[in-house]
């Protein structure tokens, strides 16, 4: 897409609770007005950041929370220390285990509650939330932690992180940052607030404080005045849910919104990049988008119906759907643009490059006992790219004699219902900073209700988590990747990279190259002209 008159980035390479309302920080350092967002779902899903998923969610924690270290805001591949006052050297120990040592900072004050006053974040805080996130019932991302230990330091503000193994940076730090185990959670406005409620009245020491929930219309934040990083320019932010996204753009053409979640087509984003007072910035992290074949499945157990199916299948027909630079093929769960993610050389030269063969396809189905083909019924989200996604596969099925019976429920629900195992083939859209934790929660023992696959390569990954010579590592995630596609349990369509559109009076306060998060990136140094 060419770039327009206006910046217009490209990323290359890289159950809801009644509203409450929470104490509000009294002042602010200038009132900078309310940032209004609106997401393309219908309502949150969960705000516990160890179990925040959907992209609503995953925007509104980063709000709130913290993590001992974060993303440089706007980047995806560079760190800077946090709530921590550096970034430790990892110390290897004498029995072989790797140790590193963070000195909290001092004066991080957590929000307010009605049950909590704001405090002094502590070392017992970090205690209370990593062994929360280490935890598979209090964490969805426990698998992460495996074999992890946490405990005090000698020194005044120390916590100390130690591993079973020595690990690199690149695979330890991802888990300490600003991103879902790793966001901290203060243990008194936890318990004070208790598990169920936090679902959806969160407390943390972020830029922005948690007000109130309206459940199915928006999320209401507040500044932090008293934010370790100084306070917001903007007086707070408001999550608006809308799942249309025509009503979005209406709505932000009326002047109701500031900023609006996009459509996943490059086509779109030129069209609203070229009005007047309005940018649409692309950029990544690409959300990988990728089917999951239940190996358990009455139906696809047997390896030539999951076969057939992957010869029903063409990646053009997905990609067509966004266009460059929104959209690119994969070939792997992981992508090409991570560490251990296949090419399309890779796979070709792997024999795993699967090409649509629809005759093939039917000639499978037949030997499989399946002449006339079978149904299958799926759980779509309401999400545009969930939903036309599903639409792709289920007319790709049809041509070989599946029957595809499509049911579009909200993303929160969507979310839920996936896992309990409701889908044979189930669609997953999602960015995870390493291989190591795209295997760890959908391809692993570990990842519990999110390996949708059952399918499961837990010694390739442990044996990567064990290489501290990065080729190494990454060939070893390579075979990992080709394992998964050998047997047809996952098969990687495309990534899509971010399309937000804002007013131009809208500064984040950093260039978008890549977030993480997968929004542009609220924080203290946004403003409004």
């Amino acid at each position: 897409m060419a770039i327009t008159r206006r910046q217009f980035t490209q990323l290359i390479g890289v159950g809801a609770i009644g509203a409450a309302v929470f104490k509000a920080p009294a002042a602010f350092a200038q009132d900078g007005g309310t940032l209004r967002i609106a997401m393309n779902t219908s309502d949150i899903g969960n705000l516990d950041p160890h179990f925040a998923s959907g992209s609503q969610d995953r925007a509104i924690v980063d709000m709130i929370f913290n993590g001992l270290v974060r993303y440089v805001p706007g980047k995806s591949d560079e760190f800077e220390a946090d709530l921590a006052e550096a970034i430790p050297d990892p110390v290897t120990n004498d029995d072989g285990t790797q140790s590193w040592t963070f000195t909290l900072k001092s004066g991080v004050k957590t929000h307010a509650t009605d049950g909590a006053d704001s405090a002094d974040l502590t070392v017992d805080d970090l205690l209370f939330s990593f062994t929360k996130a280490a935890n598979a019932e209090t964490s969805a991302y426990a698998g992460n932690y495996a074999g992890w230990a946490f405990a005090a330091g000698d020194g005044e503000n120390e916590f100390v992180v130690t591993v079973p193994v020595p690990i690199s940076t690149s695979l330890f730090l991802p888990n300490v940052a600003n991103y879902s185990g790793g966001y901290v959670i203060p243990q008194a406005a936890f318990e004070a607030v208790g598990a169920e409620a936090f679902v959806s009245h969160p407390v943390g020491t972020g830029p922005f404080a948690f007000v109130a929930h309206t459940p199915q219309l928006s999320v209401e934040l507040t500044a932090h005045a008293d934010f370790f990083r100084g306070a917001p320019q903007l007086a707070g932010v408001n999550v608006m849910f809308q799942a249309d996204a025509t009503a979005r753009e209406l709505a932000l053409q009326a002047g109701d919104y500031d900023v609006i979640y996009g459509v996943s087509e490059s086509s779109w984003a030129q069209r609203l990049d070229d009005l007047d007072g309005f940018t649409a910035d692309v950029f990544g992290v690409g959300e990988v988008v990728w089917l999951n074949f239940n190996i358990e499945h009455d139906i696809l157990k047997d390896v030539k119906v999951r076969e057939a199916i992957f010869k029903a299948i063409s990646r053009d027909n997905y990609v067509a759907l966004s266009g460059a630079p929104v959209g690119e093929k994969v070939f792997s769960v992981v992508p090409a643009f991570l560490p251990g993610g296949l090419s399309e050389e890779d796979a070709e030269a792997a024999g795993v490059n699967y090409q649509q063969d629809i005759e093939g396809a039917k000639a499978l189905l037949a030997e499989a006992g399946y002449p006339d083909g079978f149904e299958l019924d799926m759980i779509a989200s309401e999400q545009t790219a969930y939903r036309t996604t599903s639409e792709v596969l289920q007319e790709e099925l049809r041509q070989i004699g599946i029957t595809v019976n499509l049911e579009v429920v909200q993303h929160a629900t969507m979310h839920e219902l996936i896992r309990q195992d409701r889908n044979a083939i189930t669609i997953y859209i999602a960015f995870r900073p390493t291989a190591d934790i795209y295997l760890t929660q959908f391809f692993s023992t570990d990842g519990g209700v999110t390996n949708f696959s059952k399918f499961t390569v837990n010694d390739l990954r442990d044996q990567a988590r064990g290489e501290l010579d990065a080729d190494a590592q990454a060939e070893l995630w390579r075979q990992a990747n080709i394992e998964i596609l050998q047997n047809y349990a996952g098969y990687g369509l495309m990534f899509q990279n971010q399309v937000f559109v804002r007013r131009d009076e809208v500064d984040y306060g950093h260039e978008l190259t890549a977030v993480v998060q997968l929004y542009p990136g609220i924080n203290e140094t946004t403003s409004m002209g």
